[in-house]
């Protein structure tokens, strides 16, 4: 009964906020949003809190190959830190669309973001400015960005792109996923490309196959529902691969993706916004707090100490350099994987501008 709740009160918010929305518009508050997906205008309600001058939101998160970590905001742009997010500097000179959802960086030294309406940036030159790198893409809403060798690849809201590293125009991977909203992306040792969807599940593209096919036997979760909104993707080194839900929690394949299995019934919350592999077994991210398995999923350890904001956006893991994870009220690091310290300075914002401000 917890998953049927939970889909709900999703549904009753998501009507809500288009109501809401939909109102302001026709007080002539500005330009609307394309509503071929509610879970986009979901999303991009984010709550106001009482002070003015708290931590921005931050979305997405990314070390450089220098070691330089940025940080993507909604709606207050980019921010970098040299000294392991002690201090903090807005860097995001060239980029038109505040609202940055997806991260990425390259082995040249390029980070590319992806944002909510002004589709791909690159920089250069450590944050310092940013181009827009745009030619070929349908639409410009980027949720997910993934580097492999010298390629990137682009999740948007019209299925997965392709940018070489030596040109600057995108090119669609394969056909199959035309006007589809790929929320993750994530890429097998033998080149298998996966993409998670909003709405239509998972799809995979091998070399050998003419396109992309989905998953057919789907995310079936305890009580037999299906869960096809995907949020996260990751390949272990095992080629396990596991994927988070909307609100269905975590799901483990060990055969390429043709089956899964749920690994999160005990886990408290099943919004999943981020999974991290550690030494002794996986950290996820949740809309409640940050969790840890050791025994693939029979036990879930809340690693919540010191995390002042639940409301978790983003995890990645640095190996020996810990933990950070982006959540609606700023940065937190985790040094030892238990505790968590806030890392601020710098990330002091106002109240974010409308989204759909910006194109």
């Amino acid at each position: 009964m917890r998953h049927r709740t939970v889909k709900a009160q999703r549904i009753h918010t998501i009507a809500s906020v288009i109501v809401m929305w939909g109102a302001f518009l026709c007080l002539g508050g500005g330009e609307s949003l394309q509503a071929s997906d509610p879970l986009r205008i979901a999303e991009t309600s984010t709550a106001s809190g009482p002070s003015e001058q708290s931590a921005t939101s931050v979305q997405a998160l990314v070390i450089g190959s220098d070691g330089v970590l940025y940080a993507g905001s909604f709606g207050h742009g980019m921010f970098r830190t040299v000294d392991r997010g002690a201090t903090w500097a807005p860097v995001g000179g060239g980029i038109t669309d505040p609202f940055i959802l997806s991260l990425a960086s390259a082995k040249d030294g390029a980070v590319y973001a992806g944002t909510f309406r002004g589709g791909v940036f690159r920089s250069r030159d450590k944050g310092n400015s940013w181009q827009p790198v745009n030619v070929g893409l349908k639409r410009l809403e980027v949720k997910a960005l993934l580097v492999v060798d010298h390629e990137l690849f682009a999740g948007t809201g019209d299925g997965v792109y392709r940018l070489h590293g030596s040109e600057d125009r995108w090119t669609p991977v394969t056909s199959g996923l035309d006007d589809i909203l790929v929320h993750a992306l994530a890429r097998a040792a033998d080149g298998t490309l996966f993409a998670g969807t909003s709405g239509q599940g998972i799809f995979r593209f091998s070399p050998r196959s003419t396109g992309w096919v989905r998953m057919r036997h789907g995310l079936k979760d305890h009580e037999g529902m299906i869960e096809n909104f995907i949020r996260v993707l990751v390949i272990d080194q095992d080629q396990s691969i596991l994927a988070g839900t909307f609100d269905g929690g975590v799901f483990r394949s060990t055969d390429g993706g043709l089956t899964w299995r749920p690994i999160s019934r005990a886990l408290p919350n099943d919004s999943i916004r981020g999974i991290v592999f550690s030494d002794q077994g996986v950290v996820v991210a949740t809309g409640n707090g940050i969790f840890k398995t050791v025994d693939k999923g029979k036990q879930w350890i809340p690693l919540n100490k010191g995390l002042a904001n639940l409301a978790v956006q983003v995890l990645i893991g640095l190996g020996d350099k810990g933990l950070y994870a982006g959540t609606s009220a700023g940065v937190f690091r985790s040094d030892d994987g238990v505790s968590w310290m806030a890392v601020n300075q710098g990330l002091e914002a106002g109240i974010a501008p409308p989204p759909f401000l910006f194109r």
